[in-house]
């Protein structure tokens, strides 16, 4: 019965890294395949006493190959089969003695002698990796023939600060490494290389990089390829490469132009088909809201928009899927692709893209764009037939050719504004879906879509009918508290976001107060927003109390009015409009800044954008509010029904008004 170790009985030689032996000289070939026989025999279970007498190996030579097999490589693997080379090292030299002083020249046979210093020091070791953390001494690669020449920046300064930490831990001049001619600047170099090449990220971060890409993924839970629609679709924003203009009138009539941020194009793409399903322009840093109204665009069918500039129209084959193929209205996709952009992993988008609409979101590894080529070649294409034909074109980087050539030298006039804009990027995504694509074997994105959802009967999911007419239910509820003063007369509200909301159900209903409402608001129309009880039962929608129902606005043009309120720290009057006082003010300030102009750019354009103007009444319903069926009342709960009080309908008298003559007594 032969006899094992027992740390030896176990090995999983199918994980070993093998040997291109073949392509070794004779010598070395035959040792190694001799070594590799030996092992695979002790593997397969035969007896060592067998191998010993067939080999000639000893048994001690068997178990060192083994357990140098087994040892951790420096690429995180075993080295397995590496092992068996000859004269192949598998730790590093470990020096015993010290170094000595060795005539007028210094000293001979340092071999291992900076290695047995820190590991005697390990303050010197320390200090080393922190000089290194903080780049006090720089990686530089010198491209030659295609192999890895380095040098180091800074190794000087580094050395004699090293010196002087070793005469701070006792070193004399008779110790290491002062004792020698050089005081060891070439091993302090050897070892700062091997130190910073340890690792890829320490290496790239040593000679400047601030982040790192090509990494492959080796997961396997990845979105598929997209072989069909709606399978996997890619989001990303853009930022256009275009100076824009913001035209604004003035009360008295007179129109004027001021200079803007560049904005946001934010675009979801099918892999299969190449088509733009839906996107959405923002000013300034898109956010959450952004996202989701992103997402919105293309759920919703498409509606075409009326063109201004002279010259523009929808091709014959232009358009959008939804719009082009009413079927498509409200389908959802499996998978989304999309960055790790902070606005894109937020709980809101999250929540949007994981529950209500029902896929599953891959963000992938950080700075990583090749993983979402469709979109990033579709941004490309956007640069390449849009953003470099028009004025002020800032090109693709600070040198470009083009940018000096389409400078407009500061005239406002030749500026594209915002609602030109507008109209250009919907012409030139229409047109996109409607033009040849080389990956579509030069079919339209919209031809291939057709081909798959009527010629090939794809199957596709829809929304269901409620969760289209309750598009606001995508945003994520947010708790608030219904607040009353009795002693002041003050009827049930809340409060959100620096503004009363209130219906007849809930300013009447007593026995609300100190309860929490879910809120659903729809972030482009703040007027009003959508109320639940606490066990999910519906309120009713709540309406804006003072100016803020009556002028459209969304979150972001309120929290702007909002700070810039505090930071006056003056009472305004309850009959002033604050949303009016606001563009008042920011057109004052867009002479200076860019800033204020794109916050100016943002309330004109959803004033612009906004519904009709509402009657005194209050704002109309919106759509999201509808009832279920067509034409009939929306029903009421029995809870909510309970919570109604009745007041009898009274006529009241106006008062006399005594007006004067304006005579004089």
């Amino acid at each position: 019965m032969s006899r094992r170790k027992p740390e030896l009985q176990v090995i999983d030689i199918a994980a070993w890294p093998t040997v291109a032996y073949t392509e070794l000289d004779q010598p070395a070939r035959r040792k190694f395949d001799a070594r590799q026989q030996a092992i695979l025999r002790y593997i397969r279970g035969e007896p060592i006493r067998t191998i010993e007498e067939s080999t000639h190996f000893n048994r001690r030579q068997l178990y060192r190959w083994l357990e140098r097999a087994q040892t951790t490589h420096p690429d995180g693997r075993p080295f397995g089969f590496r092992a068996l080379i000859h004269y192949v090292r598998i730790a590093e030299y470990g020096r015993i003695h010290d170094v000595q002083l060795q005539g007028e020249r210094g000293s001979r046979g340092a071999a291992g002698a900076l290695a047995q210093l820190l590991e005697r020091y390990p303050t010197l070791t320390g200090w080393l990796l922190l000089q290194v953390k903080q780049r006090k001494v720089l990686l530089e690669q010198i491209h030659t023939d295609g192999q890895l020449r380095t040098r180091l920046r800074g190794l000087q300064s580094l050395h004699d600060n090293f010196l002087r930490q070793c005469r701070s831990v006792g070193l004399t001049a008779a110790d290491y490494p002062l004792n020698t001619a050089d005081h060891a600047i070439r091993s302090l170099s050897r070892r700062l290389k091997a130190e910073m090449l340890r690792s890829f990220g320490t290496a790239a971060r040593s000679a400047g990089a601030t982040h790192l890409k090509g990494l492959p993924r080796v997961d396997d839970t990845g979105p598929p390829a997209g072989s069909r629609p709606y399978q996997v679709v890619e989001f990303d924003g853009h930022r256009l490469d275009v100076r824009l203009k913001v035209v604004v009138r003035d009360p008295l009539g007179f129109v004027h132009e001021f200079e803007m941020e560049r904005v946001w194009l934010l675009v979801i793409i099918d892999v299969c088909t190449r088509a733009v399903l839906g996107y959405h322009i923002a000013l300034g840093e898109y956010s959450r809201y952004d996202v989701i109204r992103t997402i919105e665009n293309a759920l919703t069918p498409h509606r075409p928009r009326t063109f201004t500039i002279p010259g523009l129209a929808y091709g014959p084959h232009d358009g959008f899927p939804s719009g082009h193929m009413p079927e498509l209205a409200y389908v959802t996709w499996e998978w989304i692709r999309l960055d790790n952009a902070k606005a894109n992993l937020a709980n809101e988008t999250m929540m949007a893209l994981c529950e209500f609409v029902g896929c599953l979101a891959d963000a992938g590894p950080k700075h990583s764009p090749d993983e979402r080529p469709y979109i990033e070649r579709f941004f490309g294409t956007i640069a390449s037939r849009l953003s470099s034909r028009l004025p002020g074109y800032t090109g693709s980087h600070i040198r470009d050719l083009r940018r000096a050539l389409s400078d407009p030298k500061g005239d406002l006039r030749l500026y594209v504004s915002l609602d030109e804009l507008a109209e250009l990027v919907e012409y030139a995504i229409s047109g996109y879906n409607g033009t040849p694509h080389r990956g579509l074997n030069n079919a339209t994105p919209l031809e291939a879509m057709e081909y798959f959802v009527r010629g090939r009967d794809t199957m596709l999911v829809w929304l269901s009918e409620h969760q289209r007419r309750t598009l606001c239910l995508m945003q994520s509820a947010r708790q608030c508290r219904v607040r009353a003063y009795l002693q002041q007369g003050v009827r049930p509200h809340i409060n959100l976001f620096g503004v009363r909301y209130t219906n007849r159900v809930l300013a009447t209903s007593t026995q609300l107060i100190g309860q929490h409402l879910l809120i659903y608001m729809n972030a482009d129309d703040l007027r009003s927003v959508r109320a639940f009880l606490a066990d999910g039962t519906e309120l009713g929608v709540l309406e804006a109390q003072g100016a803020w129902r009556v002028v459209p606005h969304n979150l972001k043009l309120r929290q702007h009015i909002l700070r810039q309120t505090g930071k006056r720290r003056r009472p305004t009057s309850p009959d002033l409009n604050p949303i009016e006082a606001y563009i008042d003010e920011k057109r004052t300030q867009a002479k200076k800044s860019r800033k204020a102009a794109t916050e100016l750019a943002h309330a004109t354009w959803l004033l612009a954008s906004a519904p009709t103007v509402h009657t005194p009444l209050g704002p109309p319903r919106p759509p999201w509010t509808d009832p279920v069926t067509p034409g009939a009342a929306p029903a009421m709960d029995a809870q909510a029904a309970t919570i109604v009080e009745l007041t009898p309908r009274t006529s009241v008298r106006p008062r006399k008004l005594s007006i004067g003559t304006g005579q004089v007594f």
